[in-house]
């Protein structure tokens, strides 16, 4: 072995870097489609909030962002961005970075060929749980803070920041509470990741399959495919999962129980509420992270970092 392939040693172990691009790069895909997030954060809460029977507040993704940021300004549709990026640093990270390893395992060492779609599931559903159990707490504030909306004047906000949410949630119900509704968020966050991730990957090996490059269109459309198959799997435990979340006066006794309100009350289409938001938001997101993600890896091993 020569001085020079001693010398192109990646300073990074693979799986460290793998973990690393996913961070960053569902951090940039989180900062770039959060308005959209609120959006649909707000319409999903909007039934909730609006049991009076009067015209609802917000209509339709651009109608919410425009009345967002009109009564509160630019800046509101950024609320949460903060425990967003620590979603998505330990959540992408761990979720994304650790689904290759995981896929492998479930394969084994001896296959060979292109690994069969419920393993793919398999990993995904895997890596979707056991993120989110760690990262549950920032999906919570972030949740909390997104759904607050404008206050009347002279009335201070709840929660001034996402370290004080933290802290003024755990005061008011205890630590325990930085895990409301961990069951809806890892089913919701399991199936979505298997269903975005597991075909993300489906995708493009069958566009590469008939012929397309590995570049940034087979990414663009591979990411699209995974968004709208992400959001129509996942927008009924999204809905319950934000419901649940933002729940801070007890009308919900716990998923069960919001499901069957949410179906009584407002009938089962409810469960599909602010999909658009959700398709655009997922579908934008996807295409933003896997974007990223593919770029990042090139040039993280281009130059020996992974």
């Amino acid at each position: 072995m020569s001085a020079s392939e001693v010398e192109r040693k990646p300073m990074l172990n693979p799986f460290v870097g793998q973990l690393c691009a996913s961070a960053f790069s569902a951090s940039f895909a989180e900062f770039c489609t959060i308005p959209l997030d609120t959006a649909k954060v707000r319409l999903q809460l909007q039934a909730s909030g609006s049991a009076g029977g009067g015209a609802p507040k917000y209509r339709g993704m651009l109608g919410t962002m425009r009345t967002v940021a009109a009564e509160e300004g630019m800046a509101a549709l950024w609320k949460g961005i903060t425990p967003g990026i620590h979603r998505q640093v330990l959540f992408g990270g761990l979720r994304i970075g650790m689904y290759e390893p995981v896929k492998n395992f479930y394969v084994g060492e001896d296959h060979v060929g292109d690994v069969p779609l419920q393993l793919k599931i398999a990993a995904g559903l895997t890596t979707g749980a056991l993120g989110i159990m760690v990262a549950s707490p920032t999906d919570l504030v972030k949740v909390r803070m997104q759904a607050e909306g404008k206050l009347p004047p002279g009335t201070p906000k709840k929660y001034p920041s996402a370290l004080s949410a933290y802290r003024i949630i755990v005061k008011e119900e205890g630590v325990a509470a930085l895990w409301t509704g961990l069951t809806p968020n890892v089913m919701r966050n399991s199936i979505i990741n298997a269903a975005e991730l597991a075909s993300y990957d489906q995708f493009k090996q069958t566009f590469m399959g008939v012929g397309m490059k590995d570049d940034v269109f087979t990414h663009i459309a591979s990411a699209l495919g995974a968004g709208l198959v992400a959001c129509t799997v996942g927008s009924p435990v999204d809905v319950v999962k934000s419901r649940v979340m933002g729940d801070s006066v007890g009308k919900y006794k716990g998923f069960v129980d919001c499901c069957v309100k949410t179906l009584a009350q407002e009938g089962p289409m409810a469960f599909y509420g602010g999909f658009l938001p959700n398709f655009a938001r997922l579908g934008g997101w996807n295409v933003c992270m896997f974007l990223t993600l593919e770029q990042v890896r090139k040039l993280m091993r281009e130059n020996d970092i992974m």
